[in-house]
């Protein structure tokens, strides 16, 4: 028969086993407070992903059904946002045009940052190709990304798809000039020499040794990326050369309320106001990144 040690009750749960729960919510709130923009801007997008997902859950309706006998009904309990010009209902309109947004901004973000990090990686390690592919992206970048965007859209027929791709044409030279920069400086390191002097191949000296250096930076330069494509999508859509007409997106609800600015200004109102602060948690998040993942601010906090 063991003996119990004195003050403990049978049954009670021991020292070691309520030990970690303490010790894991200090580190959850000491995260918190060493990078407050990373949480705000996390929750903020989280919120965004959750409307996108679930918009239709969300006590929307059909945001392309016409309703000429309720039209710019003034927001109450029944039309949360009020309603158009034409009987739709704002709210949701609203509600799905997160979709559109999201789903551009994330999309550019991806594909800029592949298409990017390839031709970086390439003109930055290899000096024989360096000088015409990055006078090719200085071509690009000397363009203004909207204006190249604008240009492009002119060519295609109005599509989320075409937007997408346009805007990863405007945003992808940024992205490989960061990367090159980056390679260059790499490619000097200690262990970048040592892998080359032992006869290590080029594909492998990349793939291990200088595509991971590039990660942090890629990952902030993503989220701005992002935010970009999302006013430059509601750009290219306010003025009619982004996404057609009978997509809800915040873009084109803002373009057709514009005419009623003056008498109806929550037809522009609430659109603008859940891009802006999809942008700001954008930005909020690649802020917060770029803090933490600096190895000069990581020693200060």
């Amino acid at each position: 028969m063991s003996a119990t040690a004195p003050g403990h009750v049978a049954g009670a749960p021991t020292l070691p086993a309520i030990l970690p729960v303490p010790k894991q919510r200090g580190r959850i709130m000491g995260f918190v407070y060493r990078h407050p923009t990373i949480v705000i801007g996390g929750l903020l997008v989280g919120v965004m992903i959750f409307i996108a997902i679930f918009a239709p859950y969300l006590g929307t309706t059909d945001p392309t059904a016409l309703a000429p006998a309720k039209r710019t009904r003034e927001p109450s309990a029944i039309y949360w946002f009020g309603t158009d010009m034409l009987g739709r209902d704002v709210y949701s309109r609203v509600m799905y045009g997160s979709r559109v947004s999201l789903l551009v901004g994330f999309s550019v973000a991806f594909c800029a940052s592949i298409l990017g990090t390839l031709i970086g990686v390439v003109a930055g390690f290899i000096r024989s190709v360096d000088a015409v592919v990055m006078r090719i992206m200085d071509g690009l970048m000397s363009i203004p990304s909207i204006l190249l965007a604008i240009a492009l859209m002119a060519l295609t027929r109005a599509s989320v798809q075409n937007v997408i791709v346009a805007i990863t044409i405007a945003e992808f030279p940024r992205v490989s000039r960061l990367v090159r920069g980056l390679v260059l400086s790499l490619r000097e390191q200690p262990y970048v020499e040592a892998a080359i002097a032992s006869g290590t191949r080029v594909p492998v000296i990349i793939w291990k040794h200088i595509l991971p250096n590039t990660l942090a930076a890629l990952m902030v330069q993503a989220t701005f990326i992002c935010a970009s494509a999302m006013i430059t999508e509601a750009t290219l859509s306010f003025i009619g050369a982004g996404t057609p007409p009978i997509v809800p997106s915040w873009g084109n609800i803002m373009a057709e309320g514009r005419a009623l600015w003056q008498v109806k200004p929550y037809i522009v109102f609430f659109p603008a106001i859940f891009l802006s602060v999809t942008v700001l948690a954008v930005n909020l998040l690649g802020d917060g990144l770029r803090d933490a993942l600096d190895p000069r601010l990581a020693k200060r906090l």
